[in-house]
């Protein structure tokens, strides 16, 4: 297993790898393979691609995300602009239904709800609101409700952890109840717990996934 030491460099070297955002800005400490990340970024965008950066790193079993958003001045928005922003987003986004989905917006503090049929729509709409000028965070308040008739949504799900080359499929269990999933077992990185979760979310039917999976090196 790694040292923090070695932890911290090996995130501070693949954040300066990451073209979209600049490491200088940001700060790294590492304690019991947690990792603290630190500093300020110019938008929320960026914030959330270092935390994934940081997760795919191999031997980060946590991370702990107090990166700062602070805009330049010529970048602050107020809060009807960023609202009206979103809508608009979300409107010319195809894979959105945008008619269910309500848009509130507070000091920057972008809150979406509403529901959805599916997983990848919720994420969708995280995404495009994420990355709009002025926004300092997002809270996603949408449900996924699928109307969806499914058949065996264990056996599909164990059967898209099989296929995929970045997962492990025999350690990882899966238990399924009215299309509610629940995830456990032990992977080695946090991008192969994230690959798990996806593919669960993938499966027809499912209105809910709780990955319990840990992460050990």
């Amino acid at each position: 297993m790694k040292t923090d030491t070695q932890l911290q460099h090996d995130v501070l070297a693949q954040l300066e790898w990451e073209p979209s955002i600049d490491a200088s800005q940001i700060g790294v400490t590492a304690k019991d393979s947690v990792v603290t990340l630190t500093g300020s970024v110019y938008n929320y965008a960026a914030k959330m691609t270092a935390e994934s950066v940081t997760k795919g790193v191999y031997g980060v079993m946590g991370v702990a995300n107090d990166i700062a958003v602070k805009l330049p001045g010529g970048l602050e928005r107020s809060d009807t602009d960023i609202a009206g922003a979103a809508l608009n987003v979300l409107r010319w986004d195809v894979a959105v239904p945008d008619e269910r989905i309500k848009v509130m917006v507070r000091e920057g503090w972008v809150t979406l709800e509403g529901e959805v049929e599916w997983e990848y729509q919720r994420g969708h709409a995280e995404n495009d609101v994420r990355n709009l000028v002025g926004v300092r965070g997002v809270t996603s308040k949408i449900v996924v409700k699928s109307h969806v008739k499914s058949g065996d949504v264990k056996q599909k799900i164990e059967a898209a952890f099989l296929r995929s080359a970045e997962l492990d499929a025999r350690r990882v269990s899966v238990q399924t109840h009215d299309g509610k999933v629940t995830l456990r077992g032990n992977v080695r990185s946090w991008a192969e717990r994230d690959e798990a979760q996806k593919a669960a979310w993938a499966a027809p039917g499912v209105t809910e996934v709780t990955n319990c999976i840990s992460v050990t090196p």
